[in-house]
């Protein structure tokens, strides 16, 4: 009978196996969609030092961990998986320039103001219900990219309001100063104070 998952120790040997090289010298170590899928995040992802984009999207990992030997990380790809909270994520505060969470069961934002770097957020398909959750992202200075389509909030929003996006656009605009793109389309701000 087939093992139901597998760590993400085995996970890094299949890996290395794979691409003739060392897990903890690689610049980029993509162990998406797994099979059997990779159900968490131990310890051996902290032996990634060189590390610079990790992918571990379309598996079952719950929780996020284990970040803390990654200093040189800028791409977090968690795409697909089944984690509920950002907690974990302070480890890649300083460095963390992207991540990609959509399509998880994330409702609250905690923790998310500390990333320091952090341009693009893609995090449709969560289940964020609140604009008090939604506004700490306005902790985010550099936040310039975000997807957030198919989230409760987003939802409820179109629907109370004709479901014309850009009206959603607006409201998000004045919350989110710094935005360049939203759900895929440039923001066009006017110019203050000019023409």
């Amino acid at each position: 009978m087939a093992k139901a998952s597998m760590t993400t120790k085995e996970a890094l040997g299949k890996w290395e196996e794979k691409n003739q090289q060392k897990a903890s010298e690689a610049k980029e170590v993509l162990l998406y969609g797994q099979f059997p899928p990779i159900d968490k995040m131990d310890a051996s992802i902290s032996t990634l030092a060189a590390c610079e984009k990790l992918s571990l999207s379309t598996n079952m990992i719950e929780k996020i961990a284990n970040l803390n030997g990654l200093k040189n990380l800028k791409i977090l790809s968690l795409g697909r998986n089944l984690i509920k909270n950002l907690v974990g994520l302070e480890a890649v505060s300083d460095t963390l320039e992207e991540l990609w969470i959509s399509y998880n069961q994330i409702e609250k934002l905690k923790g998310i103001g500390g990333m320091k770097k952090l341009r693009v957020l893609y995090m449709s398909n969560n289940i964020v219900k609140e604009w008090a959750e939604f506004q700490k992202l306005a902790e985010l200075q550099t936040l310039q990219e975000l997807v957030f389509c198919g989230n409760p909030l987003h939802e409820t929003f179109l629907e109370n309001n004709d479901g014309k996006q850009e009206i959603w656009q607006a409201e998000v605009q004045k919350r989110l100063k710094s935005l360049r793109k939203l759900d895929g389309l440039h923001i066009i701000r006017e110019q203050e104070g000019g023409e």
